[in-house]
């Protein structure tokens, strides 16, 4: 496998689309993939045309992202709007492409497009299957777990990577897309058949701290109603030693992205974290991934000195898993993390450049990330990185 990234930051669209197209295929022949990472400023169809069009046949697929990207160019973001592409050619590479909109049950739309994408890279026929070696998925927020479920349900258990579109200010403004579907609410695919080599680690980086309790009472998916038989933000503040008052509506958020919610599986390998977003007045909270009654749940916390440094260490991680040195690095960073960074993002920049080497690579900001560790089952976290080596 080869890969390439381009980006631009020009006003116009179009120009943009063409510009960071333009650099992301120099030297590359036979791309069957091209990752595409942009501002909510921009006409994502003008922009995507424009991508078509500097490589036509090649499948798109991408989001907007939190404030911007990072490629080995440095962090890149724009008033006007940005955009970054991750090409990647490889003879040995077939890919099958696919997105949907939501529809009335996203556990079936993950079927419907699992089917598709088997369709496009011809691995579907006569009522039989072939799996994939692993799969990028990118979803609105929101219902992320039931387009897993619906992939499963058709392909079985295959490692994921990616995450969820955002925008700038948790608006709604926010889409996913591909050549073909631009959308605010649904889910798109791309599955990889290739013997090359595949890594992913998916992690909080974060440290646990001694306050465990158990989850007493949820609301739907999303909300944490108590812990412990207590209102959630009334315990959060009484681990965390602050007034709950001062953790409601989006304070919650703002406060968490140092100290969030973790939830361990089944056998500890991995612990996913629950980024706590909005307080309620009844003192219950929204919750950025899905909940269950009787699960332990672990103040977690961390500083923005963890955050930025968590970078660099973990892809020496993902790049010591794959053995070799990786032909791209796709790295998933979650938006909230960004934010509390800060002004510090340069930092994350240099340090992204520095551990991957002269292997391209693309940093996205995410509402939602993706991933597995061992032979734990693809899952959902906030706060989180899904860092992916491909060999």
């Amino acid at each position: 496998m080869k890969a390439q990234t381009g980006t631009s930051t020009t006003k116009n669209p179009a120009e943009a689309g063409r510009e960071a197209a333009g650099k992301a295929k120099v030297g590359l022949s036979k791309i069957k993939l091209a990752f595409v990472y942009s501002g909510v400023q921009y006409d994502q169809k003008a922009l995507l045309a424009a991508v078509a069009a500097e490589m036509p046949g090649v499948p798109l697929i991408g989001n907007t992202s939190f404030t911007g990207i990072i490629t080995s160019e440095g962090y890149v973001t724009g008033d006007d709007g940005f955009v970054g592409i991750l090409a990647l050619a490889d003879d040995g590479l077939t890919v099958g492409r696919a997105a949907a909109e939501r529809g009335g049950d996203p556990r079936e739309t993950g079927r419907k497009v699992a089917r598709a994408a088997l369709t496009a890279a011809g691995r579907r026929a006569d009522g039989k299957i072939e799996a994939p070696a692993y799969f990028y998925m990118v979803a609105s927020p929101g219902e992320e777990e039931y387009y897993l479920k619906g992939i499963a349900d058709i392909i079985g258990r295959v490692p994921c990577f990616g995450g969820s579109a955002a925008d700038n200010a948790i608006a709604g403004e926010w889409s996913l897309f591909t050549d073909e579907l631009i959308t605010a609410n649904g889910v798109a695919v791309a599955f990889f058949y290739t013997d090359a080599a595949f890594a992913n680690v998916f992690t909080g980086a974060y440290e646990e701290s001694e306050n465990v309790g158990v989850i007493t009472k949820i609301k739907g998916d999303r909300t944490l109603v108590e812990i412990d038989g207590v209102p959630a933000v009334k315990k959060y503040a009484e681990w965390t030693k602050q007034n709950p008052d001062d953790l409601l509506g989006m304070k919650l958020l703002i406060a968490t992205i140092t100290a969030p919610l973790g939830i361990k599986d089944r056998l500890g390998d991995l612990t996913a974290i629950r980024h706590p977003m909005n307080g309620n007045d009844d003192y219950s909270m929204n919750i950025g991934a899905n909940l269950a009654v009787n699960t332990a749940v672990i103040q977690m916390r961390g500083d923005a000195n963890q955050l930025i440094a968590s970078v660099g260490e973990n892809i020496r991680a993902v790049k010591s898993k794959i053995g070799a040195r990786p032909a791209a690095l796709h790295l998933v960073h979650c938006g909230g993390r960004r934010a509390g960074i800060g002004e510090r993002i340069e930092e994350v920049a240099r340090a992204a450049k520095e551990a991957a080497g002269d292997s391209p690579f693309m940093v996205e900001f995410t509402f939602g990330e993706y991933g597995y560790e061992d032979d734990g089952n693809n899952t959902t976290g906030g706060l989180m990185l899904s860092f992916t080596a491909l060999a």
